[in-house]
């Protein structure tokens, strides 16, 4: 499982660096997006997987042998949104540049700059 999941970590940060080195804003602002993906996928790998394990234990006779770590989980579940706020913050100011300049190249908006 561990295997699967670094290989899609890996696949997610290439294809996030492929996005972030293109020239159009929302390419790179969904590049970013993948970015913080494969980031909560890292952390939730590092965190340790366990498997049939449940983050919360029953009753005091459950063993904590077989529980979950919850820090990994919660880290990860505020990661997402913030990272959703960002996003969604980052993609009103995209718009407000391309109704504003006209376009969505980054070369084209780095030229306004000086005017």
């Amino acid at each position: 499982m561990q295997i699967v999941l670094a290989i899609t970590i890996g696949v997610l940060y290439a294809a996030a660096v492929y996005l972030l080195l293109r020239r159009g804003v929302v390419r790179v602002v969904m590049g970013v997006s993948l970015l913080s993906q494969a980031v909560n996928l890292l952390i939730f790998t590092a965190g340790g997987i366990k498997e049939g394990g449940s983050p919360f234990v029953a009753g005091a006779s459950t063993s904590l042998a077989n529980a979950a770590d919850p820090l990994p989980q919660a880290l990860i579940l505020t990661a997402i949104v913030i990272s959703f706020g960002v996003l969604a913050f980052t993609l009103a100011m995209a718009y407000r540049a391309d109704k504003s300049t006209g376009t969505d190249d980054v070369d084209d908006l780095r030229s306004t700059d000086a005017q």
